[in-house]
């Protein structure tokens, strides 16, 4: 669809958002995946920081794209670690990602349902509402793994909507994953935007094939 994202957003019944690298700073989960766990794995491994991360790297890339990726339970029983606990121990460092909080204040007060819609674990999910109060703004939160499925496949898409009812044609979706967004384009939603700069701390990412902007807030 030609519309760029301030008119999709005046046009959407629905509002369905990501929550990391959208509306959180994906700062916080690259390190922990990155650094956090790495070290940690070497700790419990006796590997030094650069084999221990060779090794996670490729185990993610293994399960990359799939439910298990985003998996809590997986990792903890993979690792052998306390995965959980080391997220709660890294807690501090959740933020917003730049005028995050001002765009869910203003969505939230508008005649549009605001869907939050996530692949994170409900633990994770859980931590992040409790650190961040994000849960106040939403009509609803979704993790795909209450379906058992990931955004990046179609059963979820089917599954969401018979739960929540939305239409495909009246409903925008803003993400930074590309395989997710091409998934829900697969699926019929036609208003699909995407946050260019997911991590503060990183460049803009280009190259993107939706309606990019830099933050949510520019959508306003």
């Amino acid at each position: 669809m030609n519309m760029n994202a301030k008119t999709a957003l005046l046009r959407a019944e629905t509002l369905m958002l990501d929550m990391d690298g959208t509306l959180l700073d994906l700062a916080y989960d690259n390190y922990m995946w990155k650094e956090h766990l790495p070290q940690q794995y070497a700790l419990a491994n006796d590997l030094t920081i650069d084999a221990a991360r060779e090794q996670l790297m490729a185990k993610y890339a293994a399960v990359q794209g799939g439910l298990e990726w985003y998996c809590l339970d997986h990792w903890r029983e993979r690792l052998d670690l306390d995965v959980v606990q080391l997220h709660h121990d890294m807690s501090h460092r959740i933020n917003y990602l730049p005028g995050a909080l001002e765009f869910l204040r203003r969505v939230h007060v508008g005649n549009i349902r605001v869907l939050l819609v996530t692949n994170a674990h409900p633990d994770t999910l859980a931590l992040k509402d409790e650190m961040t109060g994000l849960g106040d703004y939403f009509d609803g939160m979704y993790s795909s793994h209450e379906y058992g499925h990931a955004k990046e496949s179609q059963e979820f898409w089917s599954a969401l909507q018979q739960d929540v009812g939305f239409e495909p044609y009246t409903t925008l979706f803003v993400d930074d994953s590309q395989p997710v967004l091409h998934s829900a384009r697969q699926f019929g939603i036609e208003m699909l935007v995407t946050v260019t700069r997911p991590d503060s701390g990183e460049p803009v990412n280009k190259g993107a094939d939706f309606v990019g902007v830099e933050k949510v807030a520019d959508m306003l």
